[in-house]
């Protein structure tokens, strides 16, 4: 793509305010917001340099050799400060440099954001309000964008590659950045304090077992049974809240897939970063300009299914896509995995009732019942709890039927035991119930022996 049609309009300049990071990695000498005339000052020496730089630079450049890129850039900046005779110090001469390049090759004042690898969500509320989470806790940045037109063009930026639009008729979009972070936008008129942009940001360096047993996510023990599960194909469905970790969790529990299996992944945007050669990534499509085109999840669910699937694993289930998945659990695709938003196991079972009855279908409600209880064998709820730790609080299996109610069984429940006066941090443990699941045949016949004391049993109660 060209580099000129790329950042066509995007010379606005960003207040010095706004490339203030609020990370020591990130942090460079910056002029005060408050003295006024200097800001308006900056501004205008960076709109100056910035539009001479992009008349200046070969519009045929490949965008995608980054270094290649930045090298070229930097030459081209020291010249026109040198021939327009720009005095600059040292810390405003390397902060307008980056800014430039955030805005040629990046996300403008979002790109050190997304390189801040402590940032783990960012939240822009109109063009003058970011937020970012770390460590499960929200907190003001001091960035700005320019103006909601600025916002506006950082949002195509995002989606334009992807072939998705986003315009008043369509005022709100998910996609995804080149290193898998999930994005959600909304404009006006739906949104009354200008474009908002969501950003689930992805670490490149995806979350381990270890490190989930370190943060005290999960024991060693759950995570031992989890792994016997996964490998003896038990159906498994992952809940909680927005946030808790679902998909993280997904991520770790894919990895104990065994590698000679075919594994089809159907997502809305994709997210998930299975580590085995043989996967295929399916995704689905909003309707274009015209209202056609559409791809929806349960039509992908269908056609997984003609795939020759070992397992499926569907990102999240959140509508009538349920029906197909539980048909697919149920006829010979074991081992498949999804996540569903819920409050608690039990909800979760309601909330797949109800997606169940979205396809029309016309079932009786005990059928759907039925077809639930057999498809779904382990439920794994997180939480992120009030100190933003996000922890597994429920391993609970699905038992049957009792008359006309799906039966649950808790294998492993979260055991809060206070919370620390110093850390403010919720102490507890993830405990065993001394109940072993119904399903062990199928541990046994995958040739999988656990100790009963992963079960808790033997263990003593305090």
């Amino acid at each position: 793509m060209s580099i000129l049609r790329r950042i066509k309009n995007d010379s606005d300049p960003v207040t010095p305010s706004s490339q203030t990071p609020a990370t020591p990695a990130q942090s460079r000498p910056a002029v005060p917001p408050s003295q006024g005339p200097v800001s308006d000052k900056y501004a205008d020496i960076k709109n100056r340099v910035q539009t001479k730089l992009l008349s200046t630079l070969n519009p045929s450049i490949d965008v995608s050799k980054v270094d290649e890129v930045r090298r070229t850039i930097f030459e081209l900046f020291e010249q026109i400060l040198s021939e327009e005779n720009i005095i600059l110090s040292k810390p405003e001469r390397a902060r307008m440099f980056d800014q430039i390049t955030a805005e040629i090759l990046g996300f403008g004042p979002l790109q050190p954001l997304l390189e801040d690898e402590t940032i783990t969500e960012i939240m822009v509320n109109g063009h003058k309000n970011i937020y970012v989470e770390r460590k499960g806790k929200i907190y003001r940045v001091p960035m700005t964008f320019e103006n909601n037109e600025h916002v506006m063009r950082i949002i195509e930026r995002i989606v334009s590659p992807l072939g998705r639009r986003i315009d008043e008729s369509s005022p709100y979009v998910d996609a995804r950045l080149p290193d898998g972070s999930r994005v959600n936008a909304v404009i006006p008129p739906i949104s009354l304090v200008g474009p908002v942009i969501t950003i689930r940001k992805f670490s490149k360096k995806p979350i381990t077992v270890d490190q989930m047993i370190e943060y005290g996510s999960i024991t060693p023990e759950a995570v031992e049974f989890l792994k016997a599960c996964v490998t003896a194909r038990v159906n498994i469905v992952i809940s909680g809240g927005t946030g808790s970790g679902k998909t993280t969790l997904l991520n770790v529990l894919s990895s104990y897939i065994p590698t000679d299996e075919r594994i089809i992944t159907i997502e809305n945007a994709a997210e998930l970063q299975l580590r085995q050669e043989h996967v295929v990534t399916l995704e689905s499509r909003p309707p274009n300009i015209e209202g056609k085109g559409e791809i929806t999840i349960r039509q992908l669910v269908v056609n997984a299914l003609r795939m020759r699937p070992d397992r499926i694993i569907v990102g999240e289930i959140r509508d009538e896509a349920a029906l197909d998945m539980l048909q697919a659990m149920n006829t010979g695709h074991d081992g498949s995995m999804t996540t569903l938003h819920s409050n608690s196991p039990r909800d979760s079972l309601a909330r797949l009732e109800t997606m169940t009855m979205m396809a029309g279908m016309d079932l009786p409600v005990r059928a759907i019942r039925e077809q639930v209880s057999s498809a779904i064998d382990l439920i794994i709820h997180q939480e992120r709890l009030r100190d933003g730790t996000r922890k597994v609080v429920y391993i609970s299996e699905v038992t049957g039927m009792e008359g006309e109610i799906i039966t649950l069984t808790d294998l492993f429940f979260f055991e809060q035991t206070g919370i620390n006066p110093n850390t403010n941090k919720v102490e507890g443990r993830l405990r065993a119930s001394g109940l072993r699941p119904k399903f062990m045949d199928k541990l046994d016949a995958a040739g999988i022996k656990l100790s009963p004391s992963i079960f808790g049993m033997g263990e003593r109660r305090r």
